[in-house]
């Protein structure tokens, strides 16, 4: 019974915070983080302020949980993705992956609308860090670097320019074809030659 009980509990609890999460996003799509007053996010949700700082200190701590969630979500998408022996393949669909969560997680509307109200830094450094997490480990693990620049600074050269393109397209744009975005970056992105992949690894 206890068992039980806890389970309810626990999603309970993840209702309430998704429930959080969707109101801040649903805020932002209209003003600045910096103007939105816990009582905002309150109304919006119809969840009373006790219930609020039961789960949350402030304004602030939500917004750092909400990213840190959506950062794993990341994360855990971009681990599955497959270990191409062609390494220009696999970050080609590290794009892709990008888009379809940016996707399952905001509107393109929604995206357009944040973005632009709180000057691009929650989504770019969100999806920023946890691609660049996610490229590090994989290029150590599977991959052999024969050339003389270290993998940290590779990566970040790569990850910086696709997820500053991707931050600003949904800046500008209210809507983009996806394919188009990979078949640029594609076109612009050098074969990755000094990266091989390490026969003993699947």
């Amino acid at each position: 019974m206890q068992v039980i009980s806890l389970k309810k509990e626990d999603l309970r609890v993840k209702k309430t915070k998704e429930s959080l999460y969707n109101g801040l996003l649903k805020l932002m799509e209209q003003k600045s983080f910096e103007e939105i007053r816990v009582t905002d996010i309150c109304q919006i949700t119809r969840i009373n302020r006790s219930t609020f700082y039961d789960h949350f200190g402030d304004k602030y701590e939500l917004l750092s949980s909400m990213i840190e969630d959506k950062k794993k979500e990341l994360i855990t998408q971009l681990k599955e993705l497959n270990k191409e022996d062609n390494l220009k393949e696999y970050y080609l669909g590290l794009i892709r992956t990008i888009i379809k969560n940016a996707k399952e997680n905001f509107s393109i509307n929604s995206s357009f609308d944040i973005i632009k109200k709180n000057n691009n830094s929650i989504a770019f450094d969100m999806i920023f860090d946890a691609t660049l997490q996610t490229v590090i480990s994989n290029f150590k693990e599977n991959y052999h670097n024969s050339s003389n620049v270290p993998i940290e600074v590779i990566a970040r050269f790569y990850v910086s320019g696709v997820v500053s393109v991707l931050t600003e397209t949904f800046k500008s744009s209210e809507y983009f074809d996806d394919e188009k975005i990979v078949e640029y970056i594609d076109a612009i992105t050098p074969d990755l030659n000094f990266f091989t992949k390490i026969k003993n690894k699947d």
